[in-house]
């Protein structure tokens, strides 16, 4: 996935929330609708989340160290699990908690602004419109013919699914907040405005939940995609030589991949002929998966391969 598409989007979603954020704020002010506040919040934990992304992939593209010879390329997703437990407390548990605190104090929009949170709802839908189709084409240059729900569980970026989902959430938001302040509009009771802002926070768990627990995987570390194995393998066993007897790849970050294999080998092959063929097989590999960055190959008898 290209990093520079997820970058995209993320700037796109970032300019969009702190736009609609403020505009919420002050429809909060002007009518006290707890709706607002929930998705005024909601536009700021995003908003920060869209930083915290940003940041990830600068830090990410920091050089090996002594410290750390693989590389950074793993803090974009600390970043990204980050983001979902900012989602999870200051956007989620902070709506429902607001749900909980009008439910016990219901009281409707009233005043000559009346009008302000409709009109600040549906401007908001517009933008978050624009963002979400933003993410939108940036993910179908990169997803080929995978479902959405396979997109967003197999992505080795994370920025591009966290933006995807949290557009999305941000959308089905908006249309709670605004079904909840027309409720409390058309029939003059603040119950509907407390249930719409109880919806966002159930909305906003939910999602924080299905963030954490796909980028808790990658940290966890996963192979690289069917795919790339089967080029790796196929560029390796290209030699007729060499037939694979191990084979485990690693993603040490969105664009790095770790392949360690152990190969077979003639036993009447020189030292000289042995090193030849494993240069040449990584040469292969790094050809067929070019996001094939480290690559260790242990060359082992056939035989061998057979006894263990």
């Amino acid at each position: 996935m290209s990093a520079s598409g997820g970058t995209k989007a993320v700037v796109a979603a970032l300019i969009a929330n702190l736009t609609i954020a403020v505009f919420k704020f002050i429809g909060w002010v002007l009518t006290q609708s707890s709706s607002m506040l929930a998705e005024a919040i909601h536009s700021v934990a995003d908003s920060g989340n869209q930083v915290l992304l940003l940041v990830g992939g600068k830090r990410a593209q920091r050089q090996a160290s002594e410290q750390h010879p693989f590389g950074y390329g793993r803090e974009r997703y600390i970043y990204a699990f980050i983001v979902s437990i900012v989602l999870f407390s200051v956007g989620g548990l902070f709506a429902l908690y607001e749900a909980y605190h009008k439910w016990q104090d219901p009281h409707p929009i009233e005043g000559s602004w009346w009008w302000v949170p409709p009109a600040v709802l549906i401007g908001a839908i517009i933008a978050e419109s624009f963002s979400f189709r933003t993410a939108i084409i940036e993910s179908n240059r990169v997803r080929g013919k995978k479902s959405w729900i396979r997109f967003v569980r197999s992505a080795k970026s994370p920025e591009l699914p966290v933006i995807l989902l949290e557009d999305l959430g941000a959308l089905l938001g908006l249309v709670f907040a605004l079904f909840g302040v027309s409720m409390t509009l058309i029939t003059h009771n603040g119950i509907w405005d407390a249930l719409g802002t109880a919806m966002i926070g159930i909305l906003l768990v939910v999602i924080a939940v299905i963030l954490a627990l796909e980028t808790k995987s990658l940290l966890l570390g996963e192979s690289a995609t069917a795919q790339d194995v089967k080029r790796i393998e196929e560029a390796i066993e290209e030699n007729a030589k060499n037939r694979i007897i191990h084979l485990k790849t690693l993603h040490l970050g969105p664009e790095e991949i770790l392949v360690a294999a152990k190969i077979s080998i003639d036993a009447q092959d020189s030292g000289h002929e042995i090193a030849a063929e494993i240069n040449d097989a990584e040469k292969r590999v790094r050809a067929a998966v070019p996001n094939a960055r480290v690559i260790y190959i242990e060359p082992d008898l056939r035989r061998a391969a057979v006894e263990n």
